[in-house]
């Protein structure tokens, strides 16, 4: 019997969808993230690999895989990664292997990356791959939210704020742009896209056997 679940309710086998949230540092994406992993059994987070040391509660393999500069080049060289970025003086990459694992277990993916592994991302998986950009109220909203979130230095806010303007200007690279004012509202929406998208007729690669054979009973 096929398995049916909320985003497929006849057991059609669907293509699985490649995720995507991008947003600037402190808007907002990381606990949305959470909430839609939480709440969706069949959604699963891709884990980057990155050059940057561990942050205080962070564990390996679970947040981020952790290497060093030469372990990360040579996976650049032998082509493991999806995607990757240089962003603020260190490396992060999305493991093919994991990736493909994912969907051949009949489950999604989400990806919490930048417009540049956005954009990597899409030329290679296209159709597949739904982009969803998070905006902040303001800047200024944006600058208080890193400010109480006390992990970085002064000058490490100052430069994720020069970044982050650069990154709003990509806005226009994504499916779906959403204004974060309410962290509630916007993971509903989110969750939203991801339901609907699930349901598009271009995923549902089991439809066309189940047309035939009304067809064939009419």
């Amino acid at each position: 019997m096929p398995q049916r679940t909320e985003s497929d309710p006849h057991g059609f086998k669907r293509r699985g969808v490649l995720f995507v949230l991008s947003s600037p540092s402190g808007a907002g994406k990381s606990t949305i993230a959470r909430k839609l992993l939480g709440a969706d059994n069949q959604l699963e987070m891709s884990v980057s690999y990155t050059t940057r040391a561990p942050r205080p509660g962070e564990k390996d393999g679970v947040d981020y895989h952790f290497t060093d500069l030469e372990g990360f080049r040579a996976m650049v060289a032998n082509h493991e990664f999806l995607e990757w970025a240089h962003v603020f003086d260190h490396r992060y990459g999305t493991p093919k292997a994991q990736v493909d694992q994912i969907l051949a277990s009949g489950r999604d993916v989400l990806f919490d990356i930048d417009w540049q592994g956005a954009q990597q991302l899409f030329q290679l998986a296209g159709g597949d791959v739904v982009r969803v950009f998070i905006l902040p109220p303001s800047l200024k909203v944006l600058r208080e939210r890193l400010d109480k979130r006390a992990t970085d230095t002064a000058e490490v806010i100052d430069r994720r704020m020069a970044r982050a303007e650069n990154e709003v200007s990509h806005w226009d690279g994504y499916d779906y742009v959403l204004v974060n004012d309410d962290v509630e509202e916007c993971y509903s929406s989110v969750h939203t896209i991801l339901n609907a998208e699930r349901l598009k007729r271009s995923r549902q690669t089991g439809l066309i056997g189940f047309i035939r054979s009304l067809t064939k009973s009419g």
